[in-house]
């Protein structure tokens, strides 16, 4: 049995980014926001939109990088889950990041789903992302995959039984794909 999550971005949220994240069986579990005008990208994920609990932190390590990295902790015992660094140059035709343990060792990637499709999608961005998460030894741990709807961006992910990473990890990198390579769209 798999972990699945969506990330579903909200329609009217006009001076940040602004998420809801649920299960498989569509009950919320989070919220995330990102703040307009930071110089760092800085995004929380909190319980619910209340905020007042907050779950887990995304932060950039640079304020502009073409390769950022950005760590990522659990909020609520300040423990680093791991990073994720887009890789620059590979991802101008194809989307790729590495996942990286606590020590900043690569411990998987992500990557867009085919070559064809990424540099197809570079010229009609209505076509849906699809994304794999592969763990060391190059086996599928998760799918996150876009949805077509022109008004609300959404993202499911599943991760599968065996994933190695940390369930938490593997939600940021999708939080991540909405927020930064969604701006591409």
């Amino acid at each position: 049995m798999s972990i699945e999550y969506t990330i579903r971005r909200r329609l009217l949220s006009f001076l940040h980014l602004s998420f809801d994240v649920t299960d498989a069986a569509g009950k919320p579990i989070g919220f995330c926001q990102q703040k307009a005008f930071k110089l760092k990208e800085d995004i929380r994920i909190y319980t619910d939109d209340s905020r007042q609990n907050e779950r887990m932190a995304i932060k950039a390590r640079q304020i502009i990088d073409f390769s950022a990295a950005y760590d990522v902790h659990d909020s609520t015992t300040g423990e680093k889950l791991g990073a994720l660094k887009r890789q620059g140059w590979k991802s101008l035709i194809r989307d790729s990041w590495i996942v990286m343990d606590t020590d900043d060792q690569e411990v998987g990637k992500i990557t867009e789903d085919s070559m064809l499709m990424a540099t197809l999608r570079r010229f009609f961005n209505f076509i849906p992302q699809s994304f794999h998460m592969l763990d060391q030894n190059d086996n599928e741990v998760a799918t996150l995959h876009g949805n077509f709807n022109p008004f609300v961006r959404k993202l499911t992910i599943e991760i599968q039984d065996d994933c190695t990473l940390p369930p938490l990890l593997v939600l940021a990198g999708g939080i991540l794909l909405m927020t930064i390579e969604g701006r591409q769209s």
